[in-house]
């Protein structure tokens, strides 16, 4: 049983329940981005399966799991694309759609959230 002093420190990655409900997580999120009209277009001619992998290792590192990232950065990764700040923010919410139906706490999308804010710098284009 984890005591309230464990449970505090563990990080977010665990908290949702480590890489297999992050797995979960990413695929929705990528079903709930493609079957959005608006977004759905930016995957175009992309693997996907590769890219759920980059994804879940990307937030595993994010999130505090076991692992470093070790792929792209943010900016090299979305350069090119002309993602706006609405198509930033949707897809954010999609995430957090797909966290709340994995049944992470809101408290804890809210923390996952706000940790991928100060990425927008990095992927919107002005």
């Amino acid at each position: 049983m984890t005591t309230p002093r464990e449970a505090m420190m563990q990080s977010i990655y665990e908290e949702i329940g480590g890489a297999e409900a992050l797995t979960c997580v990413v695929d929705d999120f990528y079903k709930r981005v493609l079957a959005d009209a608006r977004l759905a277009g930016y995957f175009r001619r992309t693997d996907l399966d590769r890219l759920k992998r980059s994804q879940v290792a990307f937030f595993t590192a994010a999130l505090g799991g076991p692992q470093g990232y070790t792929g792209l950065s943010m900016a090299d990764a979305h350069r090119g694309r002309h993602i706006g700040r609405r198509q930033f923010d949707r897809a954010v919410g999609h995430l957090a759609d797909a966290l709340d139906a994995a049944g992470v706490v809101p408290d804890t999308v809210t923390a996952v959230v706000a940790t991928l804010e100060p990425l927008a710098a990095d992927i919107v284009t002005t």
